[in-house]
């Protein structure tokens, strides 16, 4: 049951309302914490891609170091932090934000803008499956370095930790919140300085920063190249993150942290595993690890194992943020949401998507068994996000910033072309373990079309079958019925129609009672409603009263809490003595439907799977009524 405290813990506070420095320590622990852990395995795989340390030059070094420092530099600092970050929708972010606030810019809200959404969104949840399982392995396999003993219990290591992290979901994050930060400060100075060092052996190193020598290799190695891409997109993998959390920090402080601790140290440690490997003609299996002095090197893989299981915990997080978008916007059922934290913005605990993550992780563990073999599953998922992404924030340009046609075309176009390298290059991993983001995406897709078209459907017929609320009290008017003392809260879709359960009490019953508010409750197009566009009330006679609630789609609709607000708006109500009534409906497939029968079955099943209107509303729970009815879809 939700928290129903006068301050709605689901409210995110506005950027300003925090100290900056403690700002941008959140949004280290938070927002940087999956591209932070990119170090521990993208060099090692775009060397593996291009031959092997041994079979690599000095200049083919230098071209893949130089490939990293200018994807990070285009697709994060200039993409992401210079223009992405900038296109937010009432402070908040994430692709279903950047889809809403260009689907609302374009006359008559095209269904294409909602589709690149959708897509956009399934292909989180497939990067959200992903994340765990390859950062938690990365930093586990560094026992390896320590010590070849530990080869064999690297998998069972590595799945005890993911079985742990997601049991401590539901305890919420509130608690260990506060350490994220320091802990990924720390990790940050840890990669800058061990690269750093290594760096001093190898200066000529530095030549890296030149794009002549991203653009020689990628002209000098054919085959390789779209191989080699795939790998070190890798360094970039966590960038939407940054868009994801805006609302949780602003863009002030993202930005901050980028420039000030972030980006340097990536740099840092790239450079320095680069100056390490040309340091050393022997073959160099895992550059992260083994640059490391022998007394660091344990060390170095606890503090690791910290950042990744932190990495994982915000696209979890991230994971339950989306999903309750999605909800909201009405493109999933209702899951059942628990706040976790009276103080922290955005702390929910979602059990059944939780337990959905920890069973795709745990089988994508067992199935690839190294970071190595999981690397080539990662990529599809985040390269589709980023050039629909790239799409939607040209439509922002043109219609919100109200950029020229040449000057949006003269920065996307490029954005566009480096997007779609790197998702080529990830499209040839395919069958080596592409097609798992790939298949979670489209199978998430499939649910959330199914979900709109059967919501369209249900609707038709719902509308349908109903009655007009003027024709049902014109009737009343000349019935005699008991009168119950109270008032009675009748919920509905139907704004415009009488609600079943209203019906059922006249016609079953025959009872009315003495005030009666026909509830309606909408979602905006914004993450937020202020408080005084909230509710909108309507007398209709001296006992029926039309109400209608406003929620943004970041937003828990909380009746309660929302009534108390309508009664200082004017509403005359009794809370003592209210009775909420809502219609259940049992639904029925049939072969005469707008969907395939066996469509309709999925529907069914997931408008069963969804939470109740009583706990999603938080109503309580023992002045609530339900009456049911049958409706064919």
């Amino acid at each position: 049951m939700a928290d129903f405290r006068d301050d709605d813990p689901e409210l995110p506070a506005p950027p300003h309302a925090g100290h900056f420095p403690a700002l941008v320590m959140g949004a280290l622990g938070v927002v940087y914490g999956d591209i932070g852990t990119s170090p521990l395995y993208a060099f090692r795989e775009a060397l593996h891609a291009a031959g092997g340390s041994e079979a690599v030059t000095g200049p083919e070094v230098l071209g893949l170091l130089s490939l990293i420092v200018w994807a990070l530099t285009i697709i994060v600092t200039v993409k992401y932090v210079g223009f992405v970050l900038r296109a937010d929708n009432k402070g908040e972010g994430g692709t279903l934000s950047l889809m809403t606030l260009a689907r609302n810019s374009i006359a008559g809200r095209p269904l294409w803008v909602l589709v690149l959404g959708i897509i956009g969104a399934s292909l989180f949840f497939g990067d959200a499956i992903i994340t765990p399982a390859i950062s938690v392995l990365s930093a586990v396999e560094g026992l390896e370095v320590v010590t070849p003993r530990f080869t064999d219990w690297v998998v069972p290591i590595t799945l005890t930790i993911i079985v742990a992290l997601f049991l401590v979901q539901r305890f919420g994050t509130g608690k260990v919140a506060s350490i994220f930060g320091p802990v990924t400060a720390l990790w940050f100075i840890v990669l800058g300085i061990s690269g750093l060092v290594h760096i001093f052996n190898a200066p000529g190193i530095l030549a890296a920063i030149n794009p002549y020598y991203a653009v020689q290799f990628l002209a000098s190695h054919g085959g390789l190249t779209l191989v080699v891409l795939g790998a070190v997109f890798l360094a970039v993998t966590g960038a939407e993150a940054l868009y994801v959390d805006l609302g949780h920090f602003g863009r002030k402080p993202i930005v901050f942290a980028w420039f000030a601790l972030v980006f340097p140290c990536l740099l840092l440690n790239y450079f320095g595993q680069g100056a390490f490997v040309l340091a050393h003609e022997g073959a160099v299996d895992h550059p992260f690890f083994e640059m490391q002095p022998d007394w660091a090197r344990l060390p170095m893989v606890i503090l690791a194992a910290a950042a990744t299981v932190i990495a994982s915990q915000a696209v979890i997080s991230g994971a339950y943020s989306l999903t309750r978008q999605a909800m909201h916007l009405n493109l999933l059922p209702r899951f059942s949401v628990t706040h976790t934290s009276k103080t922290q913005s955005g702390q929910i605990y979602m059990p059944g998507v939780n337990t959905l993550l920890l069973i795709a992780v745990i089988i994508l563990v067992l199935v690839f068994q190294s970071s190595s073999a999981l690397s080539a599953a990662y990529g599809i998922a985040v390269t589709g996000e980023m050039l629909i992404t790239a799409v939607l924030l040209f439509v922002v340009m043109r219609n919100i910033w109200k950029w020229q046609i040449g000057a949006a075309l003269l920065l996307i176009i490029p954005l566009v072309i480096v997007d779609t390298g790197f998702f080529i290059a990830n499209l040839a991993k395919f069958a080596q373990g592409g097609w798992v983001p790939a298949v979670v995406a489209a199978t998430l897709a499939f649910i959330m079309q199914t979900w709109i078209g059967g919501r369209k459907l249900l609707l038709r017929r719902t509308k349908a079958q109903s009655l007009p609320l003027n024709s049902v009290l014109d009737s009343i008017a000349s019935k005699k019925l008991h009168t119950i003392k109270g008032t009675a809260i009748y919920l509905t879709s139907e704004i415009e129609g009488a609600p079943v359960a209203l019906l059922h009490c006249i016609k079953h019953f025959e009872t009315l009672h003495e005030q009666n508010i026909v509830l309606s409750v909408l979602t905006a197009t914004t993450p937020h409603v202020a408080d005084d566009e909230r509710v909108k009330i309507e007398p209709i006679n001296d006992r029926f009263t039309r109400l209608v609630l406003t929620f943004g789609y970041m937003e828990t609709p909380n009746l309660p809490k929302a009534l108390i607000k309508a009664q200082t708006a004017g509403l005359s109500l009794d809370v003592s003595s209210t009775t909420f009534f809502v219609s259940k409906r049992t639904l029925k497939p049939t072969r005469r439907g707008g969907m395939p029968f066996w469509q309709d079955r999925l529907f069914i099943a997931l408008a069963n799977s969804a939470s109740n209107a009583t706990e999603y509303f938080a109503l309580p729970t023992g002045r609530v009524v339900e009456l049911g009815t049958q409706v064919s879809v």
